[in-house]
């Protein structure tokens, strides 16, 4: 088991978060990107050469605890996941992952879309 999965298998909801942290400013990070909306900065622990965390303000727990209001909030963020593709150049493709509970990955219970890309991604991912 990765150090990911070992890490999401313990990862519980609930209360602040680093990203909030982040958000705040009360942590330092290297912002790519930031608008009313979301934040964007590279991952502390890469899965791939390019590996962008773009994070809203909006403190949603997970993707399956959205609600419909929240659709406008998540296409945006798409739309910066892409922004900050094209910014790092990953011209030859990318892959967009939101992780969802622990079967599903998610060891920070703040929603995050991860930007992964500068190498050949296998697949099936998990």
């Amino acid at each position: 088991m990765s150090d990911e999965m070992a890490k999401a298998q313990v990862a519980q909801p609930g209360g602040d978060t680093i990203f909030g942290k982040i958000i705040r400013k009360e942590i330092p990070a290297t912002l790519l990107y930031e608008d009313d909306q979301c934040v964007a900065f590279p991952d502390i622990s890469p899965q791939a050469p390019t590996h962008i965390l773009v994070v809203p303000k909006k403190p949603i727990v997970q993707l399956s605890q959205a609600e419909d209001s929240d659709a406008a909030l998540l296409g945006h963020l798409m739309i910066v996941a892409k922004k900050c593709a094209q910014e790092a150049g990953l011209s030859k493709g990318y892959r967009i992952v939101v992780n969802d509970g622990p079967e599903g990955g998610q060891s920070v219970y703040h929603l995050h879309v991860h930007v992964l890309g500068g190498r050949m991604l296998a697949w099936p991912p998990g």
